[in-house]
């Protein structure tokens, strides 16, 4: 995904075919997005050097960290170790609060 400006802050944006975030306006040492995923739409691998926490807020997800398969589903939360190539897959139409360490 693509780094967050401060000129997208609270702002819908489409990041991947089926993917649309919103980015919150970040504190000093950490950020904060909603991110709407279609059904069967994913993001394309990819590794940041921010620690990141997805909570599923709705739906179910197939979360590959490090080549290694995740399932997420609503009310669950995952930790992906920043540097780790990860990439997510919508089983159904969802929605991921997605946190990170430190800003972005």
């Amino acid at each position: 995904m693509i780094n967050a400006s401060l000129s997208n802050i609270g702002i819908w944006e489409l990041v991947e075919p089926g993917v649309r975030r919103k980015v919150f306006e970040p504190g000093q040492a950490m950020m904060m997005m909603e991110v709407h995923f279609e059904a069967g739409s994913k993001s394309s691998e990819h590794s940041h050097p921010y620690e990141q926490m997805s909570y599923c807020m709705k739906g179910r997800f197939e979360i590959a960290i490090n080549g290694q398969m995740h399932e997420l589903s609503a009310g669950k939360a995952l930790v992906i170790p920043a540097g780790v190539p990860h990439s997510i897959k919508a089983l159904a139409p969802g929605i991921l609060l997605d946190s990170y360490t430190p800003a972005r």
